[in-house]
């Protein structure tokens, strides 16, 4: 087969394994040669759903022993099937990045006869890419299910990052999905070696280790995804877990569910991932309704602080790092601003925390700015908690008693609405 025969067979195939940031610390390898892992100057392409990629992705083969029912590369599938040879997978990446197509390199693969085997030879092009060409740019490499500690602790020599897609958040779940595939010895196993061995030299897989679960193919909630991912995030030290909405890519498929998943559902468990990463929020705070999934309509810290109302009003010139990340329509980027400007005078104006980055429609009904309230929008007047919150804006102990104005002002906002 001709060589770019097998560059569109094998590059379609790995589109449905999610990857992102190539950020991580430049390694020394001994020798002046090629790659670029700074921040700058990544070629970005994007896929027909919106993922932007960076990275040469491919397979090295499609061809596979499992019959997972929701990949398209399962071996039941009447698809062509094809391999890439070692150096010639090398060789094509090299030229690809001469010519500032790629920035880095993403390699997977189908499962040949056994997991060692393939991956033996995936870490052969590792090996090529180093050592005879010089690439000292960024690698992720994909860690087959099943593989043992010596073939782990080869690639964690050589790969920027690696990983293993856990795909489910339980053993039943995965099994409904994958039936060879055991959760525990096959996919835990290895997590746990590479989190050993990036305990134990920071040199090795220096951007991390990461995983994927494809969303909804085994009809689980997002409260049971949310919660293996917790586990994850403190008992393996992944750097990330992404979340790809599943899509019905087998005409003959078996599963529970047979309609693409919405993207809007993907995006909002990125959005409760981000919460228990970087604002402080753990997972009993997550805003699930009674079949444990997120809701659709608003945003998860929106729904939070519409379920949490007695906690707001928020002055913004007095409330902590942590108490403004809570705040809907503050990041952390516009909480360390208003953090900053703090220390030299207080906040008084709707148009100051505009020029910070506060998004205004999300914010004013939440906070206070030096003790005036600018609220009162739909989020608020359409939620069954406004009474309770009108009632606790006007109790509030913030509005000291001689600013008759000001609370004549709020008093007369929320009677409006």
């Amino acid at each position: 087969m001709e060589i770019l025969d097998k560059l569109k067979i094998l590059t379609e195939a790995a589109k449905y394994d999610v990857c992102a940031s190539t950020g991580c610390t430049p390694q020394n390898w001994g020798v002046k040669g090629l790659g670029n892992v700074t921040r700058m100057g990544i070629c970005h392409s994007f896929t027909p759903d919106g993922r932007c990629v960076s990275l040469f992705k491919v397979l090295l083969t499609n061809q596979c022993v499992n019959d997972c029912l929701y990949c398209v590369n399962r071996k039941s599938n009447d698809k062509p099937r094809t391999c890439f040879g070692e150096r010639e997978l090398a060789d094509l990446f090299l030229e690809f990045y001469k010519r500032n197509y790629v920035e880095g390199l993403f390699l997977t693969s189908g499962i040949l006869r056994n997991s060692e085997e393939t991956m033996e030879r995936m870490i052969k092009v590792v090996k090529i890419l180093r050592f005879e060409y010089n690439f000292t740019g960024y690698i992720h490499l994909k860690v087959l299910p099943g593989v043992g500690q010596e073939l782990i602790e080869q690639g964690a020599k050589l790969a920027n990052r690696m990983s293993i897609n856990i795909e489910c958040p339980s053993g039943p779940k995965l099994a409904l999905i994958s039936p060879e595939k055991r959760l525990k010895e096959d996919l835990i196993s290895p997590m746990l070696i590479m989190k050993k061995i990036i305990n134990q030299d920071k040199r090795k897989i220096p951007a991390g280790q990461t995983t994927q679960m494809v969303v909804g193919a085994a009809g689980e909630s997002d409260q049971e995804i949310m919660t293996t991912s917790t586990w994850l995030y403190q008992k393996v030290n992944l750097r990330r877990v992404y979340y790809s909405a599943f899509v019905p890519v087998n005409q003959d498929c078996k599963l529970p569910v047979k309609e693409p998943v919405p993207l809007k559902r993907e995006n909002r468990l990125y959005q409760a991932d981000w919460l228990l990463r970087r604002y402080g929020f753990s997972l009993k705070e997550l805003p699930f309704d009674q079949s444990g999934n997120l809701p659709m309509d608003l945003d998860p810290k929106m729904a939070w602080a519409l379920a949490n109302l007695d906690k707001f009003p928020i002055e913004i010139n007095k409330a902590p790092f942590s108490v403004l990340l809570r705040i809907p329509g503050l990041g952390e980027r516009s909480a360390r601003r208003i953090m900053s400007l703090r220390r030299q005078y207080k906040i008084k104006t709707v148009e100051e925390l505009k020029n910070i980055g506060v998004v205004l429609k999300r914010a004013l009904d939440f906070i206070l700015i030096n003790g005036r309230y600018f609220g009162g929008t739909k989020y608020l007047t359409g939620s069954k908690f406004f009474p309770i919150f009108k009632q606790s804006v006007l109790a509030t102990g913030i509005l000291r008693p001689e600013q008759k104005e000001e609370a004549l002002q709020l008093s007369l906002c929320l009677e409006a609405v």
